[in-house]
């Protein structure tokens, strides 16, 4: 069987004024995506988090005039469709930009000021916790990260492009999501550092792949049955690695992110059962963890430009 080529959005595209700062305890700052249902007044399309990595969330919200108050994360913004101005103002400093693809806008964690946005607005969020970007410049021997410099629709189209991602790649198959929003959030991370502090932070480039016995077992790891972790974490653990380094190595042993390599295994376990089983498709979803046939059916359509019944009569 002919193997799908897979891109790697996330890699292909990291290759590619103030507001006053609020004074207020850490403890009194509220979360990200609490502050955002209260500002925007209504509730995200989309949204994914766990209590470590952060979270990413969808939005289409209204007008806006009201001041955000200090979060617990940084927030990061980009969006996918749409033109409209955006105004931040913060006593007697005001910036202006305006929101559309391939900018960036990012509120920093403790930061406050009101906005005004006077129409409707499609956009993208990052919450991404401080301790993600200490953890990102520990792990690449780099210093301490400086404060995070203010953006109101600023031009990054890395940054906007990776953020972006996110709505067409979630797949409603908790393990690759996982996986996806682990490694989005390091290297939006990595960028931010590079990008958008007061002393951008400079990365030294691969140095190598992965050990072969290191490769071997993060191939079994990831291959493994669904109750197995597969978390960045656990797959860096085994090799002996950062999260960092472990990425880095494995994608130049393989030309795939950890992420892109378990998306490819779990379609040719899809393909496989299709065409050697008369499994229905609600089972060959289950089977492989999505959350649901639509779901399952809208992940392996936009890999192989067929639906799952279409492949299945076309192969058998």
């Amino acid at each position: 069987m002919n193997k799908p080529i897979l891109h790697d959005p996330l890699e292909a595209l990291l290759a590619a004024p103030s507001a006053r700062h609020s004074d207020s305890p850490v403890s009194e700052r509220r979360a990200a995506d609490v502050e955002m249902a209260r500002i925007l007044k209504t509730a995200p399309l989309q949204m994914a988090s766990d209590p470590s990595n952060g979270g990413i969330s969808h939005w289409k919200h209204g007008p806006l005039h009201d001041v955000v108050e200090p979060m617990t994360d940084h927030v990061i913004m980009a969006y996918p469709t749409g033109v409209q101005r955006l105004e931040r103002r913060a006593g007697k400093s005001v910036a202006i930009g305006t929101a559309r693809s391939g900018v960036v806008t990012i509120i920093p964690a403790g930061s406050s000021a009101r906005w005004d946005i006077p129409g409707l607005v499609d956009v993208i969020q990052l919450y991404l916790p401080q301790t993600t970007l200490e953890r990102v410049a520990r792990e690449a021997e780099a210093p301490a990260p400086s404060d995070l410099l203010e953006r109101t629709g600023h031009p990054d189209p890395v940054t906007s492009g990776l953020l972006m991602s996110a709505a067409d790649v979630l797949e409603g198959n908790a393990v690759l999501d996982a996986l996806f929003r682990q490694r989005l959030t390091d290297l939006v991370a990595t960028r931010i550092l590079a990008e958008h502090t007061g002393v951008p932070t400079a990365f030294e480039p691969i140095m190598g792949g992965l050990a072969p016995h290191a490769l071997r077992r993060a191939i079994e790891r990831l291959r493994s049955d669904s109750d197995t972790d597969v978390s960045l974490a656990a797959l860096a653990s085994d090799a002996g690695l950062s999260r960092f380094h472990f990425c880095r190595a494995f994608k130049e042993s393989t030309g795939l992110s950890p992420h892109a390599w378990l998306r490819q295994h779990r379609l040719e376990q899809a393909m496989n059962m299709l065409r050697d089983t008369d499994a229905s498709i609600a089972t060959v979803a289950a089977e492989l963890g999505y959350a649901s046939q639509t779901a399952f059916t809208a992940a392996f359509r936009r890999l192989t430009g067929e639906t799952p019944s279409d492949w299945r009569r076309r192969t058998r």
